[in-house]
């Protein structure tokens, strides 16, 4: 394997966070006096910042995204943290690469706190060398930041043995960026079309490809 240090994007990659998110995006939305009830339209904010979700998909200005992240949070921290789900084969990956002495990371652009609290929730700490995730005052946001943030961190000087691997176009995008192969999961919530356009070094369609690819 050419890979030594591994990048794994935490929402829709590592574990199933689409009860959790939709359902805060959905009460953020009420308290601004809008009803939805589909949570799968609100699908399309698991992954990308939620200041840029806010203000592409409902128009909101910059008070309104503000006040929408907060009430976000307010359902998240105490609820929709919790109603999430490993990816079935996730540990069984995870352990395999530790075993090979690979240096793994969580590299998401959820608030690193809540990043953490999943992990831990879920006894997944132990796998990680290192965890980087935004800042809850809106600082670090971009996945190109975040990548970025962690070939510092590791001091990472052959960027060919790096890869990112994530379900949206920000995680191949931000790997691009910063000169790092990429993988697309399609077991996430990115299509096809999505990933395709962002030009991933690979794309896969399950995590037992992943694995395959990886190991």
């Amino acid at each position: 394997m050419k890979y030594k240090y591994i990048l794994f994007d935490l929402d829709g990659t590592l574990t199933d966070p689409g009860v959790g998110i939709t359902k805060a995006v959905q009460y953020a939305l009420k308290k601004n006096n809008i009803v939805e009830e589909s949570l799968s339209t609100l699908e399309k904010f698991i992954g990308p910042p939620l200041k840029e979700s806010f203000a592409e998909f409902y128009s909101f200005n910059e008070k309104m995204v503000s006040d929408s992240i907060q009430y976000f949070r307010e359902y998240f921290r105490k609820n929709g943290i919790f109603e999430n789900e490993i990816y079935s084969g996730i540990l069984d990956l995870l352990g395999e690469l530790r075993n090979r002495d690979c240096k793994v990371v969580v590299a998401t652009s959820k608030p690193t706190v809540f990043a953490n609290t999943v992990l831990k929730n879920f006894g997944m700490m132990k796998y990680f060398d290192l965890v980087v995730g935004s800042n809850l005052d809106g600082t670090l946001g971009n996945k190109s930041e975040i990548i970025n943030c962690v070939i510092d961190n590791l001091k990472i000087k052959n960027l060919e043995e790096t890869i990112m691997i994530g379900d949206r176009k920000y995680d191949i995008i931000g790997a691009e960026k910063n000169n790092i192969d990429s993988i697309g999961v399609l077991y996430g919530y990115g299509s096809l079309e999505e990933l395709v356009g962002a030009r991933p070094t690979y794309i896969v369609d399950s995590i037992s490809q992943l694995y395959g690819l990886l190991t």
